[in-house]
Order: C-alpha cells, then structure tokens, then sequence
C-alpha cells in the first residue's frame, strides 16, 4: 500500500496538471459510469490528500474520494489517451494529461460532510500544516500498545506506512516495542520533525528515501534501493554490523537493530 508521501505527491502533481480545467470523466470499466456522467464536463477545482486518502473537489461540490488500498493504482497518459488496459475504473482527462485509475480499494463520489466524517476518523497528517501534535501526543499518553504498532494505525498518524516506521524508529534509537505512553515528549517531538522531514523528501523524490542522504539533504543521482534504508528489509545494521531483527507487528515485517534501538 503507498504511505502518505505517494498520495501527497499524486495530489500535488493532480492539482498541478488539473485544477481550474473541465475535465473529461469515463469509466471504461463500468463500475463508475454514472458518477463519472455527473462530473464529467464539470471544473475541477483542487486535489487534496490526507493520509492515504484522497479528494478531488469539483465546484458542483462534489467530491471525488480514493484510497488506492493494496493493489490500486494511477497511470498517467498523454492526451489522447490510448485504448485503456485493463480494467479501469477511472479515467481523467485534462488538456495536455489523462490518467487512468486502476484496481482502487475505494473511488465514489461524497459530500464535503462525508470528507469530514472521513477526516474524523483519521489521525493527523505530518504533511498537514493544520497537524496537531497536542493531540498525537494525547493518543501516545493512553496507548500501552508498542510504538511499532501505534505508527501504523491511521487514527493516531494518517500516511506513515511500513517502511517510514522502521526507519523513523531507527533512526531515533526506539526500540519498536517500547509502550507508546513509554515515549516522552521530546522523543515524540523528534519523531514528529523526522516525520514530516522525511515524507516531505519522499513526496519531493517521489520515493522513500531515508539513508544516503548529504548533509543539506540532497539525494545523490545513483543510489540503489537498498541503500536508501538503514534496517528495512537489511541484512545487518550499517552502523554497528548487528544483524537486523525482523518479526511480525501490527500485521506487517517489522525490522530493527537490537543494539542500535535501546532507547
């Protein structure tokens, strides 16, 4: 599943490509022929993500909302587009760009009242000036849950994903299992700024890149997949040679150095 960065970047690169254009809407697929009739022909206004969701506002007041979930997907086109493949549920198309939106968990048209009822139930978003920390750090105070499953659940911090939470943890030396009411505020501060910091480079690059990085944050032309992570999916720790301890967390691989992580 793509974490928050991959959704902030289509949404930047959405807006940016479509917002103020009347946007030609199709479900070759079928499954949504009728709410693509409604829009279709209709402004776009913006593109907005939070957490792994995302908006697309129409100024009808419509509202296009999609979770890509495990297997959905976006692939962009020129314009015309070619004949679609495969199955597709959406397909967009501006002036210069079209996209098409394959295997989606979620795609359906909502009011701005449903955005906030989906708002509500998601936890604050790094990428989102408007984040309250105040209330990620109240979430954190009543969890006795290990701060390897807290990071992953979307009520508490919308968009970290598996990988940031590896590496984020890493990188602060939290041992993943640690009671999340265990982490003190200045723990929580830091892991907070890492967050934001982090995503934001992986929205920019459009990959996540945690390792590897100069000391101004520029990301080097060549860098190998497996040098862009210190402990996800690594054999032994860059830092000390430890081997990597790998178990299952909150349903996913979690991955940590056993001497590195002691805080």
């Amino acid at each position: 599943m793509p974490e928050g960065h991959t959704i902030h970047r289509i949404a930047r690169d959405h807006h940016a490509w479509f917002a103020g254009q009347k946007l030609l809407v199709c479900s070759p697929q079928g499954r949504f022929e009728n709410e693509a009739d409604v829009v279709s022909g209709k402004k776009l206004k913006s593109v907005s993500a939070h957490g792994k969701h995302l908006f697309y506002r129409w100024t009808s007041k419509l509202i296009l909302h999609v979770h890509l979930g495990l297997y959905g997907k976006f692939r962009t086109q020129p314009v015309p587009p070619p004949e679609p493949r495969g199955a597709v549920r959406v397909r967009m198309m501006g002036k210069e760009k079209a996209f098409d939106l394959v295997g989606p968990n979620c795609c359906e048209l909502i009011t701005q009242k449903d955005v906030g009822e989906y708002q509500g139930q998601l936890g604050e978003d790094p990428l989102h000036e408007s984040a309250s920390l105040e209330k990620v750090w109240n979430a954190f105070q009543k969890s006795r849950s290990p701060v390897g499953s807290v990071l992953l659940n979307q009520k508490v911090i919308a968009g970290i994903g598996n990988i940031y939470r590896a590496e984020i943890l890493y990188l602060l030396g939290i041992h993943p299992m640690k009671p999340a009411k265990e982490v003190t505020r200045d723990e929580l501060e830091e892991l907070w700024s890492l967050a934001q910091h982090l995503m934001e480079i992986g929205a920019q690059h459009n990959r996540i890149i945690t390792a590897g990085l100069s000391k101004k944050n520029q990301v080097p032309k060549r860098l190998r997949k497996s040098e862009r992570f210190h402990v996800y999916k690594r054999d032994n720790c860059g830092k000390c040679g430890t081997a990597i301890e790998s178990w299952q967390l909150a349903n996913r691989s979690m991955f940590a150095c056993p001497a590195c992580q002691s805080r």
